[in-house]
């Protein structure tokens, strides 16, 4: 069902699209992360938020 609020919208969009991502474990982590929370490793790459069909 699509979220037809405007405000609605954004907020599921920041929580859905903008973390970090630990190279070595996979898991999420906040935005403002410097360290994994699982395995406290400092390689975090942000989510990738390209739009567009998965191939």
């Amino acid at each position: 069902m699509p979220i037809t609020d405007a405000f609605k919208k954004q907020i599921a969009q920041k929580r859905r699209l903008f973390f970090k991502i630990c190279f070595k474990c996979g898991v999420r982590n906040p935005i403002d992360a410097t360290r994994c929370r699982k395995c406290k490793r400092d390689q975090l790459r942000l989510k990738n938020r390209s739009l567009g069909v998965k191939k």
